[in-house]
């Protein structure tokens, strides 16, 4: 199932006072020229997210179809890099996931059907949002087929809009990454809760899951906070990230290129 969705992104206003600044002592390579510089004024603009080639500067995308999710988590993480989140006037574009698969000792899989687990049985593309630590809300992405129990955490986003609605939910006034670096912030920043599970990702309204450019350079490596598991699946290289951006949680030193 695909639509086509306008996108609005909020125009932020740029300083308009200006000053020309000359440059120092010409040399036999360089002349005398003048520049412009904008003022020094605070800006509001949101941070660039990922590289100039895959720069948030998109006029419309579409909701990813209920396909795009029936694979392997470890083959979905990946793929969802650079995707959007969108709920409201809220859209993040999604930086870094860890995936989690059947028979793994970290996924909530492994406890069975539970009425808490119940929607990462759920079909592939189904949101699946728990409670850690009886606070933060983790947003997963369900995986596979129905009955299988996978699915995708989604770690970081960079901003594309809704800034301010980010950061009164957040309850942080920055543009810097720690803005949305780390799975419960981005639960927070959607305004999200657990009511919110077994929500199709690829249905128009509420919260959807947007096509996105995709990524050439991902890192890798291990996931975070699962000590209590299986030697096998602490050391499997199962987190991805979108390389050259700021927008990636801790620890960032066990994160590699392939």
């Amino acid at each position: 199932m695909k639509a086509t969705e306008q996108l609005k992104i909020k125009q932020f206003p740029i300083p308009k006072s200006r000053r020309r600044v000359q440059s120092a002592k010409p040399d036999k390579d360089h002349q005398i020229s003048t520049v412009t510089l904008r003022s020094r004024a605070k800006s509001t603009s949101i941070p660039r997210s990922i590289s100039s080639k895959t720069q948030i500067s998109f006029t419309q995308s579409s909701i990813l179809s209920r396909e795009f999710f029936q694979i392997d988590a470890l083959d979905l993480a990946p793929r969802l890099l650079g995707k959007y989140l969108r709920r409201d006037d809220v859209v993040l574009q999604i930086t870094e996931v860890e995936a989690y698969r059947p028979n793994d000792s970290a996924c909530h899989g492994r406890f069975g059907i539970t009425a808490r687990t119940a929607p990462v049985f759920g079909p592939g593309g189904h949101a699946y949002v728990y409670l850690c630590y009886g606070l933060h809300k983790m947003l997963n992405v369900v995986a596979d087929k129905e009955g299988v129990g996978a699915a995708v955490l989604i770690r970081s986003c960079a901003p594309v809009s809704g800034m301010e609605t980010i950061q009164k939910r957040r309850g942080q006034i920055t543009e810097k990454p720690v803005l949305l670096t780390g799975p419960g912030k981005i639960g927070q920043a959607l305004g999200i809760s657990t009511e919110w599970s077994n929500h199709p990702l690829y249905s128009h309204g509420g919260l959807e899951l947007l096509d996105g450019p995709e990524q050439e350079k991902i890192l890798i490596g291990p996931r975070v906070g699962i000590d209590y598991a299986l030697p096998e699946h602490v050391n499997a290289l199962w987190r991805f990230a979108i390389a050259d951006t700021p927008w990636v949680s801790a620890p960032r030193n066990t994160l590699k290129l392939p």
